[in-house]
């Protein structure tokens, strides 16, 4: 019995003191997150959807393996400040750079993952492309992403880009002068903004 109880608690322990755990990781071999929008991959309707809730869609390229892909999991999705502005204004689709599913674009083509992903010009893992909820309903050539993240970017920089998608400031701001003036406001609420964790 004691001995029992002393595996118990140093399994408690260890639970405590290990670093958090992998996410899920599906038959595709990526990570999966319980609030990704669960999609018939059409392109159109599901910006449609996005924007009758009014937001936006993101669309998340990864793959088999990729270490930046478990890291945008293990470290940006596990801070629920991000995970819940992400989910508070963004449909999140994900599709996988060398999949065989098929995909119907904007424009009514059906392709695979991996096609589209050639046709969108993804060449690496993760990408996070940007569409805003005013593109909803527009004619296919009229769809164009609003913003493209190409490969991990940390926390703070990864918040930025949330933020800036919300706050249309990418229609007339660079997005790294977005960043530096957020960096600023973080700085003067008595926040302490780090840049490389």
């Amino acid at each position: 019995m004691f001995t029992r109880r002393l595996l118990l608690a140093a399994g408690a322990l260890a639970a405590l003191i290990m670093p958090a755990q992998a996410q899920e990781i599906g038959d595709d071999g990526l990570h999966k997150q319980p609030w990704f929008y669960d999609s018939f991959l059409e392109m159109g309707p599901d910006l449609q959807d996005a924007a009758d809730e009014g937001k936006g869609l993101i669309v998340i390229f990864e793959q088999r393996g990729c270490p930046y892909c478990r890291e945008l999991h293990e470290v940006n999705y596990a801070i629920p400040e991000i995970t819940e502005y992400q989910t508070a204004n963004f449909l999140t689709v994900q599709l996988n750079l060398w999949g065989d599913r098929m995909v119907t674009d904007f424009d009514g083509e059906e392709l695979s993952e991996k096609a589209l992903a050639q046709k969108w010009l993804v060449n690496f893992t993760p990408t996070l492309i940007f569409f805003a909820p005013e593109s909803a309903g527009a004619p296919s050539e009229d769809v164009a992403e609003s913003f493209r993240m190409p490969g991990y970017f940390k926390p703070f920089h990864y918040g930025s880009a949330l933020e800036y998608l919300t706050t249309g400031a990418f229609r007339d701001t660079g997005f790294q002068r977005f960043t530096r003036a957020r960096f600023i406001r973080f700085e003067e609420e008595g926040k302490n903004p780090s840049l490389w964790d």
